[in-house]
């Protein structure tokens, strides 16, 4: 096996800001990936006793592989394939009866650190499990060259994935020569922990469980939730949040919507770094969007180690700092650029455009066109702010989004819509009626809003963690974590170890 070194872009699977979030919130995602992949690293070599650059040994017994999957599973006569990149950790197995975890792979690549660490596999070393992570169809390595060209798309969906798991539990099986007695639970957060369910409602004869974190099981195309939760975040004196806070932001962008309506776009343009001149309507969604990503990456992903990055840090800064609201948010966006060493802000949406047109597929990192894709076809998931408890500017509407999807992808905004209502059709939106799957979320994260909150059934069943963000309970423990998030992880393992192994 290779050396452990920094894998960029995999760990605990991210959903995207989708189309009109700027490049801040990008970058957002981007050092908090490197992070997880760092802390990960870390980890993983104290579990090894190696330091981080030494090999695995043969003993660790961690296999990197790759599984043929049929590229349409629903057209037999369709002879095209590609090759599913699939991590194995059979260290904590034990033979032949121990449960399979089966760790499932989203919008990002996976690395050998799915299988290496995290709470799953923290549960895996307890009962003995077999570790699997299977990298999603589209993503990482899981791609054919020619993936991303529009006519290749069309066999990236939720229910390709599904099928998908369900070949590899077939392949699984046969390798390992797996009976009935071999339990199989699977583990997944965000787009992922969506899946983790779906897979359990429609094969409930192949996965045994499910634990769902921070998953959007409610497909829904205007997601004015997303920023009714940062505004209530932001207030939320558990995180660092207060009323002023709150008050402040909204202030804040509450003058740039007047600055916009009156046309000082070269003001804008000069107090937030724009690298080029603000041209028309997109460029000035791109601009506020962008904004509004300082502060809804900190809600969604806070305290992960990005320098005034959490609520609290933030709000102190609205709140605390001289100067008008505004002057406050121009200073918040020069540290924000000036903490990933950026000069400026590219806010020009032409170049968004170039960008998701881009075809060349990388192995590493979050696939934006495929994702942007998923959220035309299947997902909606497109973040407003035209509910009066909304923050930021009045110009994040849902026109953008769906425009994108039609340059993009020549994909009508009807038939976005009616991509949505069939995916809560097909799976059962937030009340999917499955069983043994546990649905775990953090109350300030924004997509909790779209995720099963309160139990179904005996066995359908929710957790909601107070004071926790986006995937919180799916990183391993640490001694700094918060109380809730350390109550939390041991119901899960109970739930795991004692009522479903």
């Amino acid at each position: 096996m290779g050396a452990l070194k920094l894998f960029f872009g995999a760990c605990l699977l991210l959903l995207l800001s989708v189309t009109q979030a700027g490049r801040h919130f990008r970058l957002f995602r981007q050092y908090v990936l490197q992070q997880r992949e760092e802390r990960a690293m870390k980890e993983a070599a104290l579990r090894l006793g190696l330091s981080p650059h030494r090999p695995v040994p043969r003993s660790w017994h961690l296999i990197e592989t790759t599984v043929r999957q049929p590229l349409d599973h629903f057209n037999r006569q369709n002879p095209r394939t590609f090759d599913q990149r699939v991590w194995v950790n059979e260290k904590y197995w034990r033979r032949p009866g121990g449960p399979i975890f089966l760790f499932i792979g989203g919008e990002s690549s996976l690395s050998m650190f799915d299988v290496l660490t995290g709470h799953h596999v923290e549960l895996a070393e307890k009962y003995g499990a077999l570790v699997l992570a299977l990298e999603h169809r589209f993503y990482g390595a899981s791609i054919n060259p020619d993936g991303l060209q529009d006519q290749n798309l069309l066999f990236l969906s939720s229910q390709q994935a599904l099928s998908d798991l369900a070949s590899f539990h077939w392949y699984v099986t046969q390798k390992y020569a797996l009976t009935p007695n071999n339990t199989w639970i699977c583990f997944g957060g965000s787009y992922p922990g969506s899946l983790a369910a779906w897979f359990r409602l429609k094969f409930p004869h192949l996965v045994f469980a499910a634990v769902s974190s921070s998953a959007p099981v409610r497909a829904e195309l205007d997601f004015k939730g997303y920023n009714q939760v940062v505004a209530e975040s932001l207030s939320n004196p558990v995180v660092g949040g207060s009323k002023e806070c709150r008050a402040a932001v909204a202030e804040a962008f509450s003058t740039v919507d007047s600055l916009i309506h009156a046309g000082q776009l070269e003001k804008l343009a000069g107090d937030f770094l724009s690298c080029k001149p603000l041209n028309g309507t997109t460029d000035l969604v791109d601009l506020v969007s962008s904004l509004a990503d300082i502060f809804m990456g900190a809600v969604q992903y806070n305290d992960e180690g990005i320098q005034g990055g959490s609520v609290a840090g933030l709000c102190k800064r609205m709140v605390n700092q001289t100067g008008s609201p505004y002057q406050r948010l121009v200073a918040v966006n020069k540290g924000f650029l000036d903490s990933f060493g950026v000069k400026c802000m590219d806010n020009c949406h032409e170049d968004s455009l170039k960008e998701l047109r881009d075809t060349n597929s990388t192995m590493s990192g979050v696939g934006v066109r495929q994702w942007v894709f998923q959220t035309c076809t299947e997902f909606g998931y497109y973040q407003t702010c035209e509910d009066s408890s909304c923050v930021f500017s009045r110009l994040m509407s849902l026109l953008p989004d769906l425009d994108t999807c039609q340059e993009i992808f020549n994909i009508s905004r009807e038939r976005v819509q009616e991509a949505v209502t069939f995916t809560n059709e097909y799976y059962g939106a937030d009340h999917p009626k499955a069983s043994r799957v546990l649905f775990v979320n953090g109350d300030i994260d924004p997509w909790h809003a779209l995720s099963v909150l309160k139990n179904q059934s005996r066995s359908e069943l929710a957790l909601l963690i107070n004071g926790t963000s986006h995937c919180a309970n799916m990183m391993s423990s640490s001694p700094t974590d918060p109380l809730p998030l350390v109550q939390a992880r041991k119901q899960i393992g109970t739930q795991v170890g004692e009522c479903w192994n």
